[in-house]
């Protein structure tokens, strides 16, 4: 595999400096530029790998400095935050790594630099990423990010017990409830002891695919919202159902993340609702644990008519800020080129959970065998042909973000459904005038 990547790296230096003519965009003297991320320190051993290996083999002057900022909310307050500051462009980074939520907003505000004159310039082929991801890295017709580290939601579960109880994983909603009341597992008090799932409830995205492939939209393409529509009211008492009888889950709330990682990790959870970019660290740690199993990764539940069984694109794209300098700009875009390209992205892919969103990439014998380690992978990318751009609305996150502290308010205080998902459809309203 290290002969093939490093193939693939000397074919695109020699490609983005040689084999071009001099252009506007061409480093032109050594340059240090930031690049702000979001990746926790389980991805340090594989930044720095990449980073190395750019800042030594660029031949170009560039070095490039890696910083984390934070998850991905903070770095997006920090980066409007520096837009908003009126020292000049040294305020912001030359790249920035964002979630897949955020760059319509961008696109929008004019944040982002229009990266299609330098496509062209270094003949970029930015069709080898497939048309879904093209789509959800643009705005307006404009090529304004690039696909870095591509995910989606996905169900993580304990295989081991699914194989002994005989435990089938949900195809669609109407399977819920069955499949609940055979993986969860009470004491003899009633109390739960092992929930049937786990909602991750700090981020919407994890499970908002039961909503969606059953036609519940938080807001509509007239930008309009039916969150308090008469099947948006029927799925969210059904989840409050389950969560009311101990059957799942909503983790909501300081230390989210970290405690439904751990239910499912010690066995107090049969699944989870989460990311598939986190598949490596989910087997690596449950093989660390007292009691190890073996992983399973399955597509979410679709929907009831049996043929929506959509996801959405997740994880990060990569963006150069349009108010950094042109100077940090084209040292900026030789890195982003190297960090999104096949060689890169299989890396990660074979290090973490990430998709190899790369065309080329798949059908390797680099790719098989990466496949033969983490078979998991194969049965969900098999489906990628069913992840969606994400609402490209401006407002999007901002509703859907009220949307679930809304949910929150039901399922761990007690609200009403249908008084509070109306008071909330009110809200979304005015967040979309």
């Amino acid at each position: 595999m290290k002969k093939f990547l490093a193939m693939l790296l000397c074919a695109m230096m020699l490609m983005s400096t040689a084999a071009l003519a001099a252009t506007e965009y061409d480093v032109t003297e050594p340059i240090t530029i930031t690049w702000w991320h979001a990746h926790e320190d389980q991805y340090n051993e594989y930044i720095d790998y990449m980073v190395n290996r750019f800042n030594e083999e660029n031949g170009m002057g560039i070095t490039v400095v890696p910083q984390y900022i934070g998850n991905y909310a903070t770095i997006h307050a920090e980066f409007v935050s520096a837009n908003g500051d009126d020292s000049g462009a040294s305020s912001v980074p030359a790249l920035v790594s964002t979630n897949t939520s955020y760059p319509a907003q961008y696109g929008s505000e004019g944040l982002c630099e229009p990266l299609d004159d330098y496509i062209e310039a270094y003949d970029y082929d930015v069709a080898d990423f497939g048309e879904g991801l093209i789509a959800s890295t643009s705005y307006d017709d404009e090529q304004i990010c690039l696909p870095y580290l591509i995910s989606t939601q996905v169900m993580y579960y304990n295989k081991t017990a699914a194989e002994a109880e005989g435990i089938e994983m949900p195809k669609t909603i109407d399977d819920m409830d069955a499949f609940l009341e055979k993986a969860t597992i009470f004491d003899e008090n009633g109390k739960t002891v092992r929930y049937g799932t786990v909602f991750g409830g700090w981020d919407y995205w994890y499970y908002e695919m039961l909503f969606k492939n059953n036609g519940v939209e938080t807001v509509l393409p007239d930008r309009t919202t039916d969150v308090n529509s008469e099947k948006s009211v029927e799925i969210t008492t059904k989840m409050k159902e389950w969560i009311d009888k101990g059957y799942a889950y909503y983790a909501y709330g300081e230390g989210a993340s970290g405690n439904m990682r751990n239910l499912f990790i010690d066995g107090g959870a049969f699944s989870v609702f989460h990311t598939s970019s986190l598949y490596g660290t989910y087997m690596d740690r449950v093989a660390a644990s007292a009691n190890p199993f073996e992983v399973g990764m399955a597509w979410l539940p679709g929907g009831s008519d049996g043929e929506s069984f959509k996801s959405e694109v997740g994880g990060a794209v990569v963006f150069i800020p349009a108010k950094a300098s042109q100077a940090e700009k084209n040292a900026a875009w030789q890195f982003l080129m190297f960090m999104t390209s096949p060689e890169i992205n299989l890396y990660w892919s074979d290090k973490t959970g990430y998709f190899p969103t790369r065309q080329s990439v798949q059908g390797t014998p680099e790719y098989e065998e990466f496949l033969t380690r983490k078979p998991a992978m194969r049965d969900i990318v098999a489906m990628s042909a069913w992840i969606n751009p994400r609402n490209q609305d401006p407002a999007y996150d901002s509703c859907a973000n009220a949307w679930r502290h809304a949910l929150a308010k039901i399922f761990n205080e007690g609200a009403p459904v249908q008084e509070t998902l109306d008071a909330l459809a009110q809200e979304i309203t005015e967040l979309l005038q």
